[in-house]
């Protein structure tokens, strides 16, 4: 089986304020990552993100500018998302001189769940995957944003 680790990272040519602000206000989030987004960017927040045709509730957890954002999300219905129920995503910013910051995306939780390990690494593969191009979407925008 391979890994059940889902981490990426990216080196974004932005100082970390401006990443801050493309991963945190829910109109820059729209851009490069769900195409809908109510979130108020708080600890304990309820909000929601959708994507196309699929979504569901959100809850920020961590909120601490501009170096750590993080939200649970993927819980059951009537649940409130806690370990072992959800999944918890994880954005570290560091500053890497004034003008770039290198963002790392962590997401775990599924390895809690009661799942059968070989849907434990589809969710692992299929959201891996899945982060690489957000975060090269993210990447885009931002590179565009600092020609403009």
């Amino acid at each position: 089986m391979a890994s059940l680790v889902i981490a990426r990272e990216v080196l974004i040519e932005a100082p970390a304020e401006v990443v801050w602000r493309t991963i945190t206000e829910p109109g820059q989030m729209s851009q490069w990552f769900a195409d809908r987004v109510e979130l108020v960017i708080e600890p304990g927040a309820h909000g929601y993100m959708g994507f196309g045709d699929q979504g569901g509730p959100v809850v920020v957890e961590t909120v601490d500018p501009p170096t750590r954002f993080s939200f649970r999300w993927n819980h059951s219905r009537g649940e409130e998302p806690a370990a072992g129920n959800s999944m918890l995503v994880e954005f570290t910013l560091t500053p890497e001189g004034e003008e770039r910051t290198r963002l790392r995306v962590t997401e775990s939780g599924h390895e809690l769940r009661d799942w059968p390990g070989a849907e434990k690494q589809r969710y692992a593969d299929e959201h891996q995957e899945g982060w690489a191009e957000y975060l090269d979407r993210l990447a885009a925008v931002l590179a565009k944003g600092q020609q403009g």
